[in-house]
C-alpha cells in the first residue's frame, strides 16, 4: 500500500487543487489513472481535498473520491498496524490485534462496537454458566449458544475466502476458518476468565480448556465438539505430520495474529493479489520480530 513521495504542497493552490480534482469525474482509465496518482502523489493530505465530493451527485467523481479516501484510510491503518506488532511483546491485547488487522481491510469499522457486541455475547453466556461448574457443562453450554442459537459456522464451502479471517467479517456474517472462529471463542471465554487457550495444530487451529483437573480441546470450525488428547494426536498422525507435545502448546497472542496473517497470506497468494500479499507480507515480518 506504498504511495509516491509526498510533494512540496506549495507547488498547488486552491484554484489548482480544486482544478486536478474535478478531473476525478472524468472516466476514462487513463485519465482517472494520471489524476489519481497525482492527487495521492501529495500524501495524506490529499483525502481532505477529495473529502467534499464524497456525497457528490456525480457518481464517477463520488466514486473516485471516495476510493481515494479509502486508500489513505487503509495506509492509516497499516501503519498503525505495524507500530502495535513492533512495539508490543508475546502476550499483547489478541482483540485489539485481530481487529486492526481488519481496520487494514475494512478501515470504517467500528472497533468499538465489536468489542461491545462480544462483551454482550458474553453477558448472555455468564447468565446460563455456572462458572465454578462442571467444565464439561460449560463447554456443552458455551457451543449451544454460539454455534445453535448464534448459529456461528465453519465455512467449509468457500474456506478461502478472505472475509473468512477478518474478526468484522466473522463476526457479521457468523461464519469463518478454523482459527478466526477459535478467536471469537478465545475471546468470549477471556472476558468470562475461563482457562482456554488457542492451540495451533498443523493445518487446524483449536482451543483447550485446562485446569488441575481437567484438560478438554475444542473445535470451532465443528461446531464446538469436544476432542480429548488423542484425538489430536490422531489428528496430527492422520496428516503425515511428526507428533510431538509442541503441537499441543499454546500459542501467545503474537503468534496467533501471525497465523492469521500467514493464512491470508496463502489466501491472497491463491487469488493472485501481489498487492495484497505485499501488505500481509509487512505484517508477517513485524509480527516474527
Amino acid at each position: 500500500m506504498s504511495s509516491p513521495p509526498t510533494k512540496s504542497l506549495g507547488k498547488l493552490d486552491e484554484k489548482q487543487r480544486k482544478a486536478l480534482v474535478s478531473l476525478l469525474s472524468d472516466d476514462d482509465p487513463v485519465v482517472h489513472q494520471t489524476v489519481r496518482q497525482k492527487i495521492v502523489s501529495y500524501g495524506p493530505i490529499a483525502s481532505t481535498w477529495v473529502s467534499e465530493h464524497a456525497l457528490s451527485n456525480d457518481p464517477i467523481l463520488r466514486r473516485h473520491a471516495q476510493e481515494i479516501m479509502q486508500f489513505f484510510a487503509r495506509q492509516d491503518a497499516d501503519t498503525q498496524l505495524l507500530a502495535f506488532c513492533l512495539n508490543q511483546g508475546e502476550d499483547f491485547d489478541l482483540e485489539q490485534g485481530v481487529l486492526l488487522l481488519a481496520r487494514t481491510q475494512y478501515p470504517k469499522i467500528n472497533i468499538e462496537a465489536y468489542g461491545a457486541l462480544l462483551d454482550g455475547m458474553a453477558g448472555e453466556l455468564r447468565e446460563r454458566i455456572d462458572l465454578s461448574g462442571d467444565p464439561g457443562q460449560i463447554l456443552a453450554t458455551m457451543a449451544n449458544y454460539l454455534f445453535g442459537e448464534e448459529k456461528f459456522v465453519g465455512d467449509e464451502v468457500n474456506f478461502n475466502d478472505p472475509q473468512n479471517s477478518y474478526i468484522n467479517c466473522v463476526l457479521d456474517r457468523r461464519k469463518g476458518n478454523h482459527i478466526s472462529l477459535s478467536v471469537v471463542y478465545l475471546l468470549l471465554a477471556r472476558r468470562l476468565r475461563l482457562p482456554v487457550a488457542g492451540i495451533g495444530l498443523p493445518g487446524h487451529f483449536v482451543c483447550r480448556y485446562q485446569s488441575s483437573r481437567y484438560e478438554i480441546y475444542i473445535d470451532p470450525f465443528r461446531k464446538g465438539i469436544l476432542l480429548t488428547k488423542a484425538d489430536c494426536v490422531k489428528y496430527v498422525v492422520q496428516l503425515r505430520h511428526r507428533f510431538d507435545e509442541s503441537c499441543l502448546a499454546p500459542l501467545s497472542s503474537r503468534r496467533i495474529l501471525l497465523r492469521i496473517c500467514a493464512t491470508l497470506d496463502q489466501i491472497y497468494t491463491h487469488l493472485r493479489s501481489p498487492a495484497q500479499c505485499e501488505r500481509l507480507r509487512r505484517y508477517l515480518v513485524a509480527l516474527a520480530k
